[in-house]
């Protein structure tokens, strides 16, 4: 594989290629079958080629079988699924039900339907008679009925199980009072606001469990997560056994890191501009495709895997008439029979070449694969490893390539290399007590079953005051010895698991009332303003109305020749100091926020130019987010003593902003787009030059307590970067942002090294 990437960085373009990384194959560790398992389930597991068992298959096996709490963590491709398989099979099979005959049930929990489905079809080829079945937004009535009655493997997402499952628990009794096995796949996906909510959607199982007396063990799996013990424990509310010495074969992994050049197009104030990673992405499929290599290219977009495919097709059609039929794209979106078909025909080798969202990150079984490109860093180094391991399925050698975007944290990482492939994956950050996710799963559990003083510690220390605010606030009623549900609304409707922005916004054609799409409502005042330009699959509207009152977004198809984007006044208050700690005469602290944006106006932009022909004012409501930040302060005698002029802090402090906020994506388990940012030369909390860096959810999402913990590390990151990146002024690749609300103005890339070095010298 090594051999192919010097094939690949010819000499036109030998300067992309940044860094090779060669991993050395690893060879396997077998152990004996465990003596409990099931004579039908391994017979199965033989016949379909699995001789004996990897030691680390059965050391998970084992501790799920004797009941203790284990999460799995070992490398992609290391058969995780064999190790709660074995337990879960084999207990149905034995009869290890509460009634002491078959009566065993186990219920199987992924992020995604299509991961799902994927295990639902092993399960079914093994052939062992349980039954099995999904339980998902696919499921018709009829299948439904028949996993409550008969089911024994239900497989599900966090999604069902909380708006579906456990509201209606009395007509899953049966199911519920023989659950022995929980697995949680791909465990690692729970993080941010998202980890949270599926924390409390776990204690309510547990609960509602105790309930029908069923104490089920949990199993947790994932291939890419620090600390897994810690993880596990937060996740259920329960220690658990870590597994993680990975005795499992592994090919020969060749990682390259790709660096697209600079071209001739200058970008917002006159900044250089890579070429996008997405049309390089393109170039190399199409390479590899015309090579015979079966390759996968993860794409950030829907609409980019798309247009990747599609390009990629074109560039094969000038060399072989029959190569473009055997490039496709895979995003969600797609109907159910659609994605089975991509997934069968990307098995079979019938599709050499798919560009593909990270719908085909997880744990999908899509072996013989030879190589993977991954169009920009997917935002942290768990999903890195995750996507990395979709190649070389089976033992084979694999080749990976990561191609940057043009971003403060992809330029980090291709010019610092270490950073990404010397440490280990990042902690899962989350944060169960958050209020304002804590307050509706307390509803939920009131509505599923009347909340009792002894259920609180299941839902931490701030359970009690939490249910004082609800009852305080009419939502619970207190009567007797327990606390009862009594508004008229589904209480699980008031948790949005998948998100904590507030109900989407529907984008509707004026003249014909179809709804077009949505808009989470943290980014619609941005995006989809009166007189805004929105694209969707490819075409662009105008926005004429937005009905805040009735979420809905009104729209007609335009054609123009420019594009908008909009200007945002943004400002901070503390509200409260949790932690700090002294650098010197500069402080870095962390703690409670309040956020206040308002979109003022919105420029127009000619295309493709970027040339301002216009700017037209808003008038949009100021929203306010409760949440938490980390802050660093650098106080006047400090900056006066140094190079820095009073005139460059603005734009120093901007950039520092910009660049840090690029960064804390190698450190926590976040998205850019997950956190945000304000800086100023005097906040008048502090009376100091201040620069924060907060979480974009209510409440917060543990991502800025993990920079507080880091900081130096992380904002050590943030000066390299800035100072590593070849452009003079600044740039997307280093302190440009692309979701800043003051149109990139004003920033000073050589005042915020010199300020970061004031702060981390101290």
């Amino acid at each position: 594989m090594a051999a192919l990437v010097d094939r690949l960085a010819t000499p036109a373009r030998a300067d992309r290629l940044a860094h090779l990384e060669v991993l050395p194959p690893r060879i396997a560790r077998t152990t004996a079958w465990p003596d409990w398992v099931h004579p039908d389930v391994q017979a199965a597991l033989v016949r379909r080629g699995v001789v004996l068992p990897w030691a680390h298959q059965v050391a998970a096996a084992d501790a799920a079988y004797s009941g203790r709490h284990v999460v799995l963590a070992t490398g992609t491709a290391s058969g995780k699924s064999l190790a709660y398989q074995l337990p879960a099979l084999s207990a149905i099979l034995n009869g290890r039900g509460s009634r002491g005959e078959r009566g065993a049930t186990a219920l199987y929990l992924a992020p995604t339907k299509a991961l799902a489905q994927d295990q639902l079809s092993a399960i079914l080829d093994l052939g062992t008679g349980v039954w099995a079945t999904t339980h998902d937004g696919d499921s018709t009535r009829e299948q439904r009925d028949w996993a409550r009655d008969r089911g024994e493997y239900l497989l599900t997402n966090p999604d069902m199980l909380h708006r579906s499952l456990l509201p209606a628990h009395a007509r899953w009794g049966r199911f519920l009072r023989g659950l022995d096995y929980v697995v949680i796949d791909e465990c690692h996906h729970y993080r941010g606001v998202f980890g949270a909510h599926v924390a409390h959607v776990l204690r309510r199982l547990r609960r509602i469990c105790a309930i029908y007396g069923a104490s089920p063990t949990f199993v947790l799996a994932s291939a890419t997560v620090a600390d897994p013990e810690a993880l596990a424990e937060r996740l259920i509310g329960l220690p658990a056994t870590a597994v993680t010495d990975d005795a499992s074969p592994r090919g020969q992994v060749s990682l390259a890191l790709w660096e697209p050049p600079f071209t001739s197009y200058a970008g917002e104030n006159g900044a250089p501009v890579r070429r996008a990673a997405s049309s390089e992405t393109a170039d190399l499929l199409a390479d590899l495709v015309a090579e015979g290599v079966r390759t996968l290219a993860f794409i950030r977009s829907r609409r980019g895997a798309e247009q990747v495919a599609m390009t990629a097709a074109g560039l094969l059609a000038e060399v072989d008439p029959s190569l473009p039929s055997r490039v496709a794209a895979y995003r969600g979106g797609y109907l159910p029979e659609e994605r089975r078909e991509i997934e069968a025909a990307l098995r079979s080798g019938e599709l050499l070449g798919l560009a593909a969202t990270n719908a085909l990150e997880l744990g999908i079984d899509v072996s013989g694969l030879d190589a993977v490109l991954l169009a920009g860093f997917p935002g942290t180094r768990a999903a890195l490893w995750q996507q990395v391991g979709r190649a070389g399925r089976g033992g084979g050698d694999a080749l990976a390539i990561l191609v940057a975007r043009d971003d403060p944290l992809d330029t980090y990482l291709v010019q610092h290399p270490a950073a990404l492939l010397g440490r280990p994956v990042e902690a899962s950050v989350f944060d169960p007590s958050n209020p304002y996710v804590l307050g509706p799963h307390l509803c939920a559990a009131a509505e599923e079953q009347p909340l009792t003083e002894a259920d609180l510690p299941l839902f931490g220390p701030t359970a009690r005051a939490a249910v004082d605010a609800l009852t305080a606030g009419g939502l619970l009623r207190r009567r007797a010895a327990a606390w009862f549900w009594t508004d008229h609304r589904r209480a699980s409707d008031l948790a949005d698991i998948r998100s904590a922005g507030g109900s989407p916004v529907q984008l509707v054609e004026s003249s014909s009332g179809r709804v077009i799409g949505t808009v989470d409502a943290g980014s619609v005042h941005g995006t989809a303003h009166p007189g805004a330009i929105y694209v969707h699959r490819g075409e662009t509207w105008l926005v004429e109305q937005l009905d805040l009152e009735s979420n809905v977004a009104f729209l007609e198809r335009a054609d123009p020749d420019w594009s908008t984007s909009a200007r945002e006044v943004t400002d901070i208050r503390i509200v409260g100091e949790r932690a700090h700690e002294a650098w010197g005469d500069c402080r870095l602290a962390f703690g409670d926020v309040e956020v206040s944006h308002q979109v003022v106006s919105y420029l127009r932009r000619r295309q493709p130019s970027g040339e301002v022909i216009g700017e037209e004012p808003l008038d949009l409501p100021r929203r306010t987010l409760p949440t938490t930040a980390v802050w660093w302060t650098v106080p006047a005698h400090v900056w006066q003593d140094s190079p820095l002029e009073q005139g460059d802090l603005p734009g120093a402090a901007h950039a520092a902003e910009h660049a840090s906020i690029g960064l804390l994506p190698l450190f926590a388990t976040c998205d850019r787009w997950d956190i945000g940012g304000v800086s100023t030369a005097l906040h008048p909390d502090t009376g100091q030059l201040t620069v924060f860096v907060h979480d974009g959810h209510p409440g917060g999402a543990g991502f800025a307590e993990r920079g507080y913990a880091v900081a130096r590390e992380w904002l050590t990151a943030t000066r390299d970067a800035i100072q590593g990146c070849a452009c003079s002024e600044g740039c997307p690749s280093c302190v440009q942002s692309p979701k800043c609300g003051n149109q990139n103005n004003p920033l000073d890339k050589a005042g915020a090294i010199l300020l970061l070095d004031l702060l981390l010298s101290a």
